[in-house]
């Protein structure tokens, strides 16, 4: 199971990530962990300083901007 978290504080962007990568986990079958982290702290913490940024299994692989269905499956 991936852990996937997508960093935002809550933005239409941000939010479009979120149901994105739902659904692509569920076309596709296949089981995540997915949480939204909105502390400032927390997302740079990260080093993210544009979002929505996306951290797959402790590694961020997106910042800045809705990613595409490709990048998504990718992850996936």
């Amino acid at each position: 199971m991936k852990n996937i978290k997508v960093l935002g504080t809550g933005c239409a962007n941000c939010k479009t990530t979120l149901k994105l990568i739902e659904a692509a986990a569920k076309n596709k079958g296949v089981e995540i962990q997915l949480e939204k982290v909105e502390d400032i702290q927390a997302i740079m913490g990260y080093g993210v300083m544009s979002t929505p940024g996306v951290v797959v299994d402790g590694k961020v692989v997106h910042a800045g901007g809705v990613p595409s269905q490709d990048k998504i499956a990718g992850w996936l």
